[in-house]
C-alpha cells in the first residue's frame, strides 16, 4: 500500500489550537534511551514524515540532554512554516547531571529553560510548551502562570501538560487554556481513562498519548527481545522476568488478531487509540517514536484502519492482563 499525505486525517488541538495530522512523531529515540541510532536514517524519517502530512514534532530538553532539541533544529529550520514544534521543560539533569531526575516548575526555572530550548531548537518562538512532570511543592497556579507569560511574550503559541491529574488540568486551564495533555496512553497502560479523560473532553483539551505502542511491546513479540544494555527500558517493570514473559504471551495474543486483518501488531495498537479516542470523545494524536522510515509508514496506516466492537472486545480482554504497568 502507498502512503499519500491526503491519507491523514487533521486533527485540532485544544479549543484554539493548530490542526495537525492525526498522528505526530516522537523523536526522544533519535537520541537517547533506547540504544544506538542513525543519524542519518533518522533525519530522513524525518523528512518522509512531514511528506506524509505529519506535521507535530515532539522533543523535550532533557532528551539527549539538550541533543535531540539541537538535532531537530536543521529541520524545523529548513520547515519552519510546515511544523508544530513540541517541547517540554521539567527534568532539571543536563550534560553535566544526567543522572538528576529531579523536577523544576518554578516560574524563574521555567523563564530560563524556555530561553535555553528557543536557542537549541534555534527558532524564534516554540509552538507547544510543555510542562513536563508535575511537582506538587509548587503550585501549579503559579507555574501555569509563568507559562502564560511566554504567550504574551511571543515566545510560545501553545501551552501543554504531561501526566497531571484531573484536578491538577482544571486548575491549570482555569489559568490559561491548556491545548493539550500528553499521557501515556496504550493498549497496555490506559490509567489516564476516567476522571483524566472526562476533565479534558469537558474542557476540549487535545490528547497526545506517548508510548503508545507500549514502549516498544506493542511493535511485535521481537521488538524487544533482546535489548541493549543500555536500554532503558530494563528498568521498566513490565520488561523484567515473569511480567515480560506474560507480556510476550499477550502479544501473540495480539498478533494472531493482527493477521487475521492483515495487518501488524502496531498497526492494531494505534487503530486501538483512535477508536478509544472516539469512545472518550477526545481529540488524540498518538506520538509513536521510530527512528525508520519504514516503522513510520507501518504506523501512519494505522490511522485509516477501523475496528469492530467485537475486536474491541478481545483487546479488552488482552490490555486486563498486562503484568508491570507501573513505571
Amino acid at each position: 500500500m502507498t502512503l499519500k499525505l491526503t491519507d491523514l486525517p487533521r486533527v485540532m488541538l485544544g479549543a484554539d489550537g493548530p490542526l495537525i495530522g492525526a498522528q505526530g512523531l516522537g523523536c526522544m529515540g533519535m537520541s537517547e534511551f533506547y540504544g544506538a541510532t542513525d543519524a542519518v536514517e533518522a533525519r530522513a524519517t524525518l523528512e518522509r514524515a512531514l511528506e506524509l502530512g505529519v506535521n507535530l514534532f515532539d522533543t523535550a530538553d532533557m532528551y539527549g540532554t539538550g541533543a535531540n532539541e539541537q538535532f531537530l533544529a536543521p529541520f524545523v529550520r529548513a520547515h519552519r512554516e510546515k511544523i508544530v514544534i513540541a517541547t517540554k521543560f521539567g527534568y532539571t539533569r543536563t550534560p553535566q547531571t544526567p543522572d538528576d531526575w529531579s523536577v523544576d516548575n518554578r516560574p524563574q526555572y521555567i523563564r530560563a529553560a524556555v530561553e535555553h530550548s528557543l536557542k537549541r531548537l534555534n527558532v524564534e518562538v516554540i509552538d507547544l510548551y510543555y510542562m513536563h512532570r508535575r511537582n506538587p511543592e509548587v503550585p501549579i497556579e503559579d507555574s501555569v502562570g509563568a507559562m502564560a507569560d511566554l504567550v504574551a511574550a511571543g515566545k510560545v503559541r501553545w501551552l501543554g501538560l504531561c501526566e497531571v491529574s484531573a484536578e491538577e488540568l482544571r486548575a491549570a486551564h482555569a489559568v490559561s487554556p491548556i491545548s493539550v495533555l500528553q499521557s501515556e496512553w496504550s493498549l497496555f497502560s490506559r490509567q489516564v481513562e476516567g476522571p483524566i479523560l472526562s476533565a479534558a473532553r469537558e474542557l476540549n483539551i487535545a490528547i497526545v498519548p506517548y508510548a503508545p505502542l507500549g514502549r516498544g511491546l506493542l511493535a511485535g513479540k521481537d521488538a524487544t527481545a533482546n535489548l541493549a544494555a543500555d536500554d532503558a527500558r530494563r528498568n521498566f517493570p513490565r520488561f523484567q522476568g515473569d511480567n515480560q514473559q506474560a507480556n510476550a504471551q499477550l502479544v501473540t495474543q495480539l498478533e494472531q488478531l493482527a493477521r487475521s486483518r492483515h495487518i501488524t501488531v502496531a498497526q492494531l495498537a494505534l487503530a486501538w487509540i483512535y477508536h478509544q479516542a472516539r469512545r472518550w470523545e477526545v481529540p488524540a494524536v498518538p506520538i509513536p517514536g521510530t527512528r525508520r522510515r519504514s516503522r513510520l509508514e507501518e504506523n501512519l496506516h494505522a490511522s485509516t484502519i477501523v475496528l469492530s466492537e467485537a475486536e474491541m472486545a478481545l483487546l479488552d480482554d488482552v490490555a486486563a492482563s498486562v503484568k508491570g504497568v507501573a513505571v
